[in-house]
């Protein structure tokens, strides 16, 4: 598991790039704006689930997310996961030079008079970024993505995941009859209405889990608009038990749902497994699944952990 150490001392730079600082201008992100930005995701140099059309879309409520396309780069405008009252700009991503794309972000909030925050940029982009912006890194605890080995959840083999395995192999032997099957027009609305009743048994406690929840019917509801893979589990009485969705970008899976019928036991562990398999099956150049962070929830984050990741990839908040 890997953290990375940062070195946070002071960077002075008299650097300017020659760029049009009227040139953005910020729009609401939508399910319409999927196609111009997903083309430029894969731009973006690193594994963070901030870099993906989930990780953008089902969170724009929450973080009051703008962007613009200029210069072939996308710039995304939001608010602060820590201090959600100031406004905050992601991390450049495109054919732009990042030292320039910085600059008409520079500019931009001159003329608008707005602070400058970067907001969750990741460890595998941060001293690229700390180069040219000089200014005080805040890291974002809640906020790391839980990476994993792909090919370790689709076996779940040694000792660490024995757990984990025994699990799926519970649901197994209860469900000699279970089932498996891609998410599309078809049993749509079945997951819906699934998804649907296990909301009414489990209550929501926390702004962030109700607008996953807000955000993973929409999703349900515009399936075909996303760029996702998607597999529903049955069990022996052909009931619809769990489902999940991701997107792949590069070599990474990112697992943006996953859900269960939590009175089923090794509902949840064999569709995490099944679906890496089926990924890898379909995609075997996959190395990596992003499962996203855990946003505070310490239940969350022991069952993050438990499956070992590989990286744990660290964000952090640069203020000038």
């Amino acid at each position: 598991m890997r953290n990375i150490t940062l070195n946070t001392a002071p960077v002075t730079s008299s650097r300017r790039v020659a760029c049009n600082a009227t040139a953005l201008h910020f729009k609401p992100v939508s399910i319409s704006a999927i196609p111009e930005i997903m083309r430029l995701l894969p731009l973006s140099r690193s594994r963070a689930n901030d870099f993906s059309v989930g990780g953008i879309l089902m969170w724009t409520d929450y973080f009051d997310y703008e962007y613009c396309i200029y210069g072939n780069t996308l710039f995304i405008k939001g608010v602060s996961e820590v201090h959600p009252e100031l406004p905050a700009f992601s991390l450049p991503v495109g054919a732009m030079p990042l030292s320039c794309a910085v600059d008409l972000i520079m500019d931009y909030c001159r003329v608008n008079r707005v602070p400058l925050r970067f907001s969750a940029v990741p460890d595998d982009r941060i001293d690229e970024l700390r180069s040219l912006v000089p200014g005080h890194i805040e890291r974002l605890n809640d906020w790391s993505d839980y990476i994993y080995d792909a090919r370790s959840l689709a076996s779940l083999a040694g000792k660490k995941l024995n757990k984990k395995r025994n699990h799926v192999n519970r649901f197994m032997a209860m469900n000699p009859g279970y089932s498996v099957e891609t998410i599309g027009t078809g049993n749509l609305m079945e997951v819906r209405k699934a998804y649907v009743d296990w909301l009414g048994r489990q209550p929501v406690d926390a702004a962030s889990a109700a607008e996953e929840s807000a955000q993973t019917l929409s999703v349900v509801d515009n399936y075909g608009a996303y760029p996702f893979e998607g597999l529903l589990l049955r069990d022996d009485s052909r009931r619809v038990v769990a489902f999940t969705m991701g997107e792949v970008i590069g070599d990474t899976l990112f697992t943006h749902i996953e859900k269960m019928d939590h009175e089923v036991p090794g509902a949840g562990e064999t569709i995490n497994k099944l679906f890496a398999e089926h990924i890898l099956t379909k995609y075997p150049e996959i190395r990596y699944i992003n499962r996203e962070e855990d946003a505070g929830d310490e239940g969350l984050r022991q069952a993050k952990l438990s499956y070992h990741p590989a990286i744990i990839l660290n964000k952090y908040d640069i203020v000038v």
